[in-house]
């Protein structure tokens, strides 16, 4: 028996969300925040024997924030159990979910969890007027956390994730409509207590591995105690004995000394002595409380460990955190071991977030290697590195969409040669898209180096600033990955980046001309052919998909970048890459034309003599923040970082006047160094420009921000700010000059 369905309505931060599980390992991936440990204690709620019963009381803090208000709504969870044994025990406990009686062997059933308003506020809920908003904000405004109850149900067959069922058996809040009742058959029937699933399953739960020494400390946390004392009652009666003998004579020896009978008896003289006879008590013993009971004799081992290899054995609290987590992790899974040996009817092992302080590769053997037959197996991570070893088929994301919470299975829909293919592809590099808030994929050296430098010093931010993860995928071919993205699966902004690789110089084949010239016009038409049925097959595979979108650049990156006016930043880099003066010298020349079929066959000539990869880090060096980003990269930030927020563009003006300024300060460096008669033209234009920063820095972001907040293309707006601005920068130097 395994868990395939989880629905969380109205439970936290899930509104309504659903996760699917296989048997096997599952794996539960979000950033921090995001919901994981709030996914493992509905889980919890239904299946862990060791909470209290005070867990099953909600409070209000557990309804979902994205409710405008909370009274009167549900909290539901519910769970669908697959692959149900046909042993007596396990099919006595459950109903299939359509209801099938008599002899039908239970294959699938559903227990849930409802937290709802006790029957007195449904009832005053069906009894409103239809419509009438009035009275029932006046109903709701009177009921409080005593009004609700909880109820545990099975035999349910009802989809809670869908609206118009949740609707119909909570009620329609906008329309003021409400059930006078709901059929068992819908929500389930209420269990009778004598039904306990939790009892008969194995279930253990593994707490993010944050800090466990104080775990080791405490006697009800401790996970070597814990299983010294399920090993309590099975301890060979032989072999206890005499231990347990040797601790009474221990006690009595204790008892013997002269000492404890010398304070008995003085004890025993002072109150005579003190209240007299008749008030004294009759008999007085001092005695040793050792005990002679196992779980209680147990409470005084400790583990030592000899982390380094020294010979040199220490208490859990001397050992590094991750040694220490190390050691937990593993009581926990023997633990789990232990609890599998009671015959239950199935096995769950929750692990949260175990790859604190454990190192990379020990995260990875240890996460490829855990398998018990028979048990299913849930971890949450935000790390990639465990999230390499899992198959994407077995993974919930938890991400956000338009501000809530939402839960993706990225391979839900694909068929298995594309789920493997990705999995292969999705190493610890790569994995990190599934973590991203929104995703570039792009496919050459020179875009995975370089556009980052280009944000980070255009913009002021970096790319994980904004929550994008920019991602090569070399050859792989875009359409084998951006299929994640998709509203089956991945509900997250993706731009690819590609060129069109068209030609920019005259590619007319001229008979007798000179060959290595015919070669790279032959070499650059094919170019030309192959990028425009890449277009025609990326915009294919993105139409009417929301979350996907292309952007090319009209020839090759080095091309677009010359083109768009970096001649100074390529000539800055041209001594890097050349060592002969004439070549040099050429070079400059070269990406001085205004005519791109010389500009950009030089650059590309440049890339393409140093190595694309190593000249675009030999490029990165020089970047400034004056540069222009070709618009393309521009959009496809634009896409995939989504609407930006008002203290992110605040922080993008600032960082860009503030950079202009000190390029102009770096300008009066160059006048100090002219003669006093020079000096004296450009101090007044010099001080204009100054002024103007400063007054651009105090009272231009504001207004410029409202003039945004006004405009309904504020997108094509913000496009042209960040392109303008290096404008502004240039125009300022020039002037100094």
């Amino acid at each position: 028996m395994h868990i395939s369905k989880l629905s969380l309505v109205n439970y936290r931060n899930f509104l309504n969300s659903k996760l699917l599980f296989s048997k096997g390992i599952n794996t539960i991936i979000g950033e921090n925040a995001s919901g994981k440990s709030n996914v493992f204690r509905a889980i919890r709620l239904l299946l862990d024997n060791s909470l209290s019963r005070s867990a099953y009381r909600l409070s209000e803090n557990d309804f979902c924030r994205d409710l405008t208000n909370w009274r009167g709504h549900w909290v539901i969870i519910s769970m669908t159990f697959d692959n149900i044994s046909d042993d007596e025990v396990s099919q006595s406990l459950f109903v299939h979910s359509a209801g099938i009686h008599g002899s039908a062997i239970v294959k699938q059933a559903s227990y849930n969890l409802i937290f709802r308003p006790k029957q007195h506020i449904r009832i005053a809920l069906s009894e409103l007027n239809r419509g009438s908003g009035a009275e029932l904000e006046s109903l709701l405004s009177s009921i409080k956390i005593e009004d609700y109850e909880t109820v545990l149900t099975g035999k349910s067959n009802a989809d809670f994730n869908d609206e118009a069922v949740y609707r119909e058996i909570v009620g329609d809040f906008e329309n003021v409509i409400f059930p006078s009742r709901v059929s068992k058959e819908t929500i389930g029937a209420e269990l009778p207590r004598f039904i306990n699933l939790p009892e008969e399953v194995s279930f253990t739960f593994v707490k993010a591995l944050r800090d466990v020494v104080s775990d080791f400390q405490n006697n009800r946390t401790n996970p070597l105690l814990t299983l010294l004392k399920q090993k309590s009652g099975q301890i060979n009666e032989t072999e206890f004995t005499p231990i347990a003998n040797a601790v009474n004579d221990l006690n009595s020896q204790i008892e013997g000394l002269s000492d404890v009978i010398t304070i008995k008896d003085d004890i025993k003289t002072t109150i005579n002595e003190s209240v007299g006879d008749t008030y004294a008590p009759h008999s007085l013993s001092i005695k040793s409380g050792l005990s002679d009971e196992a779980d209680e004799l147990f409470q005084s081992l400790r583990l030592f460990i000899d982390e380094s290899g020294h010979g040199i054995e220490g208490a859990i609290h001397e050992m590094s955190l991750g040694g220490a987590n190390l050691i937990y992790l593993t009581l926990k899974l023997l633990e789990f071991n232990y609890l599998q040996d009671h015959q239950s009817i199935a096995n769950f092992l929750l692990i949260e977030e175990p790859e604190a302080h454990i190192h990379t590769h020990i995260q990875k053997t240890l996460f490829d290697k855990i398998s018990y037959s028979n048990t299913q197996i849930i971890y949450s991570t935000h790390s990639s590195h465990i999230s390499e070893v899992c198959k994407i088929k077995n993974v919930n994301i938890i991400g956000r969409v338009v501000g809530k919470c939402a839960i993706f299975q990225p391979s839900h829909g694909l068929s298995e040669p594309k789920i493997t293919y990705i999995e292969r592809y999705l190493d610890a590099i790569r994995s990190n898209l599934l973590f991203a808030k929104s995703v570039i994929l792009v496919e050459g050296d020179a875009e995975e180096i370089l556009i980052p430098v280009l944000i980070k010093k255009t913009l002021g931010l970096s790319l994980d600033e904004l929550g994008i993860s920019l991602v090569n995928i070399r050859s792989t071919g875009f359409e084998n990955i951006a299929l994640l993205f998709h509203d089956d699966r991945i509900r997250k902004k993706c731009s690819i980046i590609t060129d069109l690789d068209a030609h920019f110089y005259n590619i007319t084949a001229v008979v007798g001309g000179v060959p290595a010239d015919e070669k790279r016009k032959d070499k650059a038409r094919g170019s030309e052919v192959s990028g425009a049925l890449r277009k025609i097959a990326l915009d294919s595979l993105c139409q009417g998909n929301d979350w996907l979108h292309p952007y090319y650049a009209d020839h090759t990156f080095e091309v677009d970048f010359i083109k768009v006016g970096n001649q100074n930043t390529l000539k800055s880099v041209v001594g890097d890459v050349y060592t002969d003066a004439n070549k040099i010298s050429e070079s400059n020349t070269e990406l001085s034309s205004s005519d791109i079929a010389t500009s950009g066959l030089r650059a590309l000539k440049m890339a393409n003599y140093k190595k694309k990869g190593w000249f675009a880090i030999t490029l990165s060096e020089k970047i400034k923040f004056s540069v222009t980003v070709p618009k393309y990269i521009i959009d496809a930030v634009i896409f995939s970082h989504g609407v930006v927020a008002p203290c992110t563009l605040e922080k993008i003006i600032d960082y860009r006047f503030k950079a202009i300024k000190e390029y102009v300060l770096n300008g009066r460096e160059y006048v100090a160094t002219l003669d006093s008669t020079t000096q004296a033209t450009h101090i007044s234009e010099w001080q204009s420009h100054l002024s103007f920063i400063d007054a651009g820095i105090s009272a231009f972001t504001p207004k410029w921000l409202n003039y945004l907040s006004n405009r309904a293309d504020i997108q094509t707006i913000k496009v042209a700010f960040i392109n303008d601005i290096p404008c502004l920068a240039n125009e300022i130097l020039e002037g100094l000059k």
